[in-house]
């Protein structure tokens, strides 16, 4: 009893398949140090600054 009645297209299936694994963005933040968003818990990639820091040296 649980058979369709006709067949579903492989894009109508793909569709209502690709709603559940819809892709959220990272957590993005502001670098308190040049204001430029950043990864969260990550160095900035502009500054190389992290947790009030310079952890990389960054060519300006």
């Amino acid at each position: 009893m649980g058979n369709p009645a006709r067949k579903f297209s492989k894009a109508r299936r793909d569709s209502r398949r690709a709603q559940t694994f819809k892709l959220s963005l990272p957590g993005m933040v502001e670098c308190p140090n040049c204001h430029e968003m950043k990864l969260a818990h990550r160095v900035c990639k502009k500054c190389g600054y992290y947790k009030g820091k310079e952890i990389v040296a960054v060519e300006k």
